[in-house]
């Protein structure tokens, strides 16, 4: 009973169910000069350009983010893209410049001027309303990471150490799963470093139901101490 009850409950949450740019749950489009490579980005590496954590899409292609100053296509971009708010994006931005880890990006004061701007700009991405005229340029679709079916789940090992002493907390993992359903690489998040370790090497030997292609989730596995 003890040992039933010192079971780690495992909870994988998926972030959103795919979606594309020209689907219905969008309301903007994001846009790319015609040097950008394949027809689809995925929110995760949207993110990453935009927050300057990358200057290249996953398959290696150097990209130029532009950004608008204003509007509706902004707003909506900020919510459904990159989850901030226009203050606590220039905000993040002053960091960037005040540290010298990075600049701002080249921004736009509407939708003619940003389809104009990334469709003479080798390597240029964008976004714009929906509903505008994208002459010029490339529209991708926007992939959303999607829920995966867990088929087989191995349970992490409680440390000893840390169960006697009754410390538990919570691990989140950002887990990017193969197309075959395997776990292909883990990034810790946050938590107790010995407890991430455990189930960082517990969630490298999960296996999920196949699917089109990778797939990005995070996870979140809580150590309770009992």
């Amino acid at each position: 009973m003890a040992m039933r009850q010192a079971k780690i409950l495992l909870v994988v949450i998926g972030l959103m169910t795919v979606a594309t740019g020209n689907g219905p749950a969008w309301n903007i489009k994001v846009i790319a000069n015609p040097s950008v490579k394949g027809d689809r980005v995925s929110i995760r590496e949207l993110k990453n350009v935009y927050l300057g954590k990358a200057s290249a899409l996953s398959d290696g292609t150097p990209i130029e983010p532009v950004l608008a100053r204003r509007g509706m296509a902004h707003e909506a971009f900020l919510k459904q893209c990159l989850d901030q708010s226009n203050e606590q994006l220039q905000l993040y931005y002053r960091g960037l410049v005040f540290s010298g880890k990075g600049s701002m990006p080249k921004e736009v004061n509407s939708d003619a001027e940003m389809v104009a701007y990334v469709a003479r700009t080798r390597n240029a991405i964008g976004y714009v309303s929906a509903d505008a005229n994208t002459d010029g340029v490339r529209t991708l679709n926007i992939e959303s990471p999607a829920s995966r079916k867990l088929v087989t789940r191995i349970e992490p090992e409680y440390p000893d150490i840390l169960r006697a002493n009754r410390i538990g907390g919570v691990v989140r993992l950002e887990v990017t799963i193969a197309a075959n359903g395997t776990v292909q690489a883990v990034e810790i998040l946050g938590g107790n470093p010995i407890l991430a370790e455990a189930a960082e090497t517990a969630v490298r030997k999960w296996i999920y139901a196949p699917a089109r292609s990778q797939t990005t989730l995070e996870v979140t596995i809580p150590f309770e101490a009992r």
